[in-house]
């Protein structure tokens, strides 16, 4: 099957911009760092997820589907876009959920909320530290997704699923479509870059890039930086996903393990732990160029790129491209902001009185 085939929608706004991080280029003085821009693809506070839902949101429609339904943690960015894309669309979301339901909203969960997601939540405190959690888990899951498809159902409803993270086959075109994006700005600016690095967590970004850059010819390597543990531990499996994608829209691009660069030891605590190390780095964006990362994705991926900067791991007189994918409502979930609170709301005040 072709890509071309494919129907999709318009659920942000594209082209992103890339540009130039000029003062953190300047302090680490080793290499010329751009971002490409996706945090600014628009709705629900934007980010990548919206690239794969195009394709994921136009099949839907094709197939008739009323309902949108996928899964993720607690502070899903994915689903946040999935409940945005479902709103533009007149469809309906269901997001099942990871964990215990919170005795108070807030960061993603406000906002899915607000656009009328369904929120569903599966319990494994109960076999967390078992030895067999990955099987429990996945009939948690499966019992979770039967129950919930079977609510939409007998109230006449058409249930889509989406698999986390958006990273479907089809989901992952959005980012080979972006590959393409990419090449035409960096030829607009006249710009050669020697790296792209991104996230590297349900891998259908990761992919989406690494394949669209071999359908270019492009001269620059895509390096993924893991999010969490379970990414570092899955490549292998991911492997055999990129290659299906290949097969599937036939791209005739075969991937071994020593052709992609994975980078392992930046996920921090866990997935969406709050650590110290990763905020310094969020922090540091901040203050250098007024962007704002989140503490679960892109702040790992910069932490990740900056050392590997300062390493030379990443070549001195490189240039550099960091793909923003978004997220930053997750910075005003209650376990974050209990750590912002302590980073920067502990110093002694100055209050001016007449």
């Amino acid at each position: 099957m072709k890509i071309s085939k494919l129907k999709s929608v318009s659920t942000g706004f594209l082209d992103t911009p890339i540009h130039l991080l000029e003062n953190i280029s300047k302090e680490v003085g080793k290499c010329n760092i751009y971002i490409k821009r996706d945090d600014l693809t628009g709705f629900a506070s934007g980010g990548n997820k919206l690239r794969k839902l195009d394709y994921l949101v136009g099949d839907a429609l094709d197939n008739n589907c009323t309902v949108l339904l996928t899964y993720g943690g607690l502070q899903t960015n994915h689903g946040r876009l999935t409940a945005a894309a479902a709103a533009r669309y007149g469809l309906k979301c269901g997001i099942i959920m990871d964990g215990f339901p919170p005795e108070k909203i807030s960061g993603n969960l406000v906002l899915d909320k607000m656009m009328g997601a369904d929120l569903f939540f599966m319990d494994d405190k109960d076999f967390k530290n078992s030895e067999n959690y990955e099987e429990k888990y996945k009939l948690l899951k499966e019992k979770a997704t039967k129950n919930v498809i079977d609510i939409y159902e007998k109230a006449g409803e058409k249930v889509y699923i989406i698999p986390i993270g958006g990273s479907s086959d089809i989901g992952a075109v959005g980012y080979i479509n972006t590959a393409k994006e990419i090449g035409t700005q960096l030829d607009e600016m006249n710009i050669d870059i020697d790296y792209l690095v991104t996230g590297y967590g349900s891998v259908g970004t990761f992919a989406g890039l690494y394949l669209g850059s071999k359908m270019i010819e492009a001269k620059y390597e895509v390096l993924g930086i893991c999010v969490s543990e379970k990414s570092e531990n899955v490549i292998n499996e991911n492997i055999k996903y990129m290659n299906n994608i290949s097969e599937k829209f036939e791209l005739n691009i075969n991937i071994e393990r020593e052709d992609i660069w994975i980078e392992k030891g930046f996920f921090g605590e866990g997935y969406n732990i709050p650590d110290k190390k990763t905020r310094e780095y969020i922090y540091k964006m901040a203050r250098n160029e007024a962007i704002i990362l989140d503490p679960c994705y892109t702040g790992k991926v910069f932490r990740g790129m900056m050392e590997l900067i300062e390493s030379n791991k990443i070549k001195k007189g490189s240039n550099v491209l960091f793909m923003h994918t978004g997220g930053f409502p997750g910075i005003y979930s209650e376990e974050h902001l209990n750590e912002i609170n302590k980073d920067l709301w502990n110093e002694p005040k100055k209050v001016f009185k007449l």
